[in-house]
């Protein structure tokens, strides 16, 4: 039984022929990345990008401008591709004769029985992957303004003049430079000092700075309730402990995300959560009870579905091949956020490095400094590195600025094969005048 049809259903293959298998999925084929997150949202963000260039060609001496954006014509491109893969995948599946797909809800009713529309079915195996869902906070009147979540903001029928984003996250400050870039007036409402407070606190620091320039953000912002005025939605709020009130067309909550194992029921079926309420397992990808596996954003806050496609390889050989189990290795989950800039991150953050007492040296480069980046007239983008002093080896990387989630691969790469810092920048050679150069120079800074 797998339970969840996003990376749970790239586990099923030839080596799965001679079993008898259940495919439950409430929602689409594909999951939220195919459906509604980083695939529709990457090619939205590419058709803001091309827009945002448009507005600084004449500074470069190219007569290029921005006249506006076609809203139904980016949106049906978007998901005229998009929505034909899903169904794709539903019908190959209800194909196979040892595939049986349950499109309803599953919910476990005791130790392997799960309970799919009237029925209760078992399975000696089972793979939980039923990822996670938006989290809306419990503020007064929000529920009936008629507010929008990553999952379905990207189908509005129209552009908003106005656009109130209330969180300042990945998917908040992707989502809110798309509307911003076509032409909405974009409005960041966040609770912390600082957009990306996740990151490396000179990224988050930057990355702050150049959307205030952009947009209008509202940091120390609480939202203390939520009402609709004829077209206009009305906000509450709290702005460093001033009271007032922001206006918009529309909302776009993008606070989190929190796994589905409570609708999931995984208690009924012995399956073990934590405060969080993910669903823990061992580096086989097993749960506490045997012959019960979870992949993906229902067992860990990182929800990168490049993290829920290793798992799934993990667990597809693992439920054949118990005797010889494979282990994941999670020590370097790289991250990018596709705003405007980008932003790319391996490894630990210098404040982690603080908090975990560790020794270590830092350097920041800025693009400016390589000769593609000064081309570019780029004076806001860089690199930071950070190394243990004694080792010599990396143990963060962060990057913002132009392919940020291009150029942090390599450097990926060289951790993973445990290069230090002296053979990374001088035992190979970079291509010159190429962006990757602010690499080795952020390198031979350490």
């Amino acid at each position: 039984m797998i339970i969840g049809a996003g990376s749970g259903n790239s586990i099923i293959g030839p080596q799965h022929d001679n079993l008898d298998i259940a495919m439950i999925e409430r929602g689409k084929f594909g999951g939220t990345c195919m459906n509604v997150g980083c695939i529709p949202s990457k090619m939205f963000v590419y058709s803001a990008l091309v827009a945002e260039m448009a507005t600084h060609g004449p500074a470069l001496g190219v007569d290029t401008r921005f006249e506006g954006a076609d809203w139904p014509a980016i949106r049906d491109r978007v998901f005229g591709r998009i929505d034909p893969i899903a169904a794709a995948g539903d019908a190959y599946r209800e194909g196979l004769p040892n595939v049986t797909v349950y499109r309803d809800s599953a919910r476990f009713v005791g130790p392997k029985q799960v309970a799919v529309g009237g029925e209760v079915i078992t399975a000696e195996k089972i793979v939980i992957a039923a990822g996670a869902r938006p989290m809306v906070p419990e503020t007064p009147g929000l529920s009936t303004v008629g507010y929008h979540t990553s999952d379905t903001i990207m189908r509005l029928d129209e552009l908003p003049e106005r656009l109130l984003v209330l969180g300042g996250g990945y998917i908040a400050t992707e989502l809110g430079n798309v509307f911003g870039s076509f032409g909405s007036n974009v409005t960041f409402l966040v609770r912390s000092n600082a957009l990306l407070r996740n990151e490396d606190d000179d990224v988050s620091k930057r990355f702050t700075e150049i959307y205030r320039h952009r947009f209008d953000v509202r940091c120390m912002t609480q939202v203390l309730a939520a009402r609709r005025e004829g077209d206009e939605i009305v906000l509450e709020v709290s702005e460093g402990g001033v009271h007032g009130e922001v206006r918009g067309d529309q909302l776009l909550v993008a606070t989190g995300r929190v796994p589905n194992a409570d609708d999931l029921n995984v208690v009924a079926g012995g399956i073990e959560v934590n405060s969080r309420g993910y669903i823990p397992t061992d580096d086989q990808m097993q749960t506490n009870v045997p012959g019960v596996w979870a992949l993906g954003d229902i067992t860990n806050p990182l929800q990168l579905k490049h993290v829920a496609n290793y798992e799934a390889k993990i667990v597809a050989h693992n439920v054949s091949y118990p005797d010889d189990p494979r282990t994941i290795d999670g020590r370097l989950v790289p991250h990018a956020v596709f705003g405007h800039p980008q932003v790319a991150s391996v490894g630990l953050t210098e404040r982690e490095c603080h908090q975990l007492d560790i020794r270590h040296v830092s350097h920041i480069q800025a693009f400016s400094s390589a000769a593609y980046g000064w081309a570019m007239e780029d004076t806001r983008s860089f690199v930071k590195v950070i190394a243990d002093p004694d080792t010599r080896l990396l143990l963060g990387v962060h990057i913002i600025g132009p392919q940020a989630s291009t150029l942090i691969q390599q450097l990926v790469q060289a951790m993973a094969f445990g290069q230090t810092v002296d053979e990374i920048a001088t035992g190979q050679y970079w291509v010159h005048p190429a962006l990757p150069e602010v690499l080795e120079q952020a390198l031979l800074g350490l």
